[in-house]
């Protein structure tokens, strides 16, 4: 798995878009038993801080050890840094495994080869993400600009798979028929800008000119943010499945 968000983890601890408490309590409603969980890629733990509202134990695993510095805790989350693919866990131990907004980054086979072991024969598995974010008809010009033209060029392959609303992602699970949810939030525009600033495009791009690519549209943005209701919308994007 790449690790393209050490670099910006407390920034991604402050600024990356929560996934709303009725998305998670809907995946656990298919969960028959309740004991523990497991968020792989937890990043700043935000679903496995919702997890464990509803489990008596959560297992959070994230191959960045800045991640999970700056992760939320709670006394019944238990942070590991452990790759995706090779875990340390024993077979048959979860009863939910949750992966939010990196499975793009696995390497699938190998991956959902551990998902087999590690899932308990009745458990559930949920992919979870969100995709571009939308504001408002002038705002949303811009930021597709900033998105296609601007960083396009520096996003990773493995984003497709997030354009692709992750309907084209390997799935070898029976797969369930689930809802649609939406994201909204007000945000001020330093939120706007710090949450630009996380993607690992910006980063790429940051690395490769030596200059922020969100000062290139800053000033614009700001002048039509100041002018609107200042809300945000994410598309989210949810895949659940049993074992076949």
């Amino acid at each position: 798995m790449k690790d393209n968000f050490s670099t910006q983890a407390m920034q991604y601890s402050q600024y990356r878009p929560y996934y709303p408490s009725e998305m998670i309590a809907y995946i656990v409603s298919f969960v028959h038993d309740k004991g523990i969980a497991l968020d792989v890629a937890t990043g700043n733990g935000q679903v496995a801080v919702d997890l464990a509202k509803h489990f008596t134990k959560v297992y959070a695993t994230d191959s960045s050890e800045k991640q999970l510095e700056n992760a939320t805790k709670a006394d019944n989350i238990i942070y590991k840094s452990e790759s995706a693919e090779h875990t340390s866990f024993v077979e048959n131990r979860f009863d939910l495994i949750t992966v939010a907004q990196a499975i793009h980054w696995f390497d699938f086979d190998a991956f959902y080869k551990e998902v087999y072991r590690i899932l308990k024969p009745d458990g559930v598995f949920a992919v979870l993400g969100y995709g571009l974010l939308s504001v408002n008809g002038d705002a949303d010009k811009l930021l597709k600009h900033f998105y296609y033209d601007i960083t396009g060029p520096y996003w990773d392959a493995e984003r497709k798979y997030l354009d692709e609303n992750y309907t084209t992602i390997p799935f070898p699970f029976e797969e369930l028929e689930t809802k649609e949810f939406l994201n909204e939030f007000t945000w001020t525009f330093e939120q706007l800008t710090g949450y630009l600033e996380t993607w690992s495009a910006v980063q790429h791009y940051i690395k490769k000119k030596g200059t922020n690519p969100v000062d290139l549209i800053k000033d614009e943005l700001k002048e039509i943010w100041e002018k609107g209701d200042m809300k945000v919308t994410f598309p989210l994007l949810l895949r659940i499945g049993k074992l076949k």
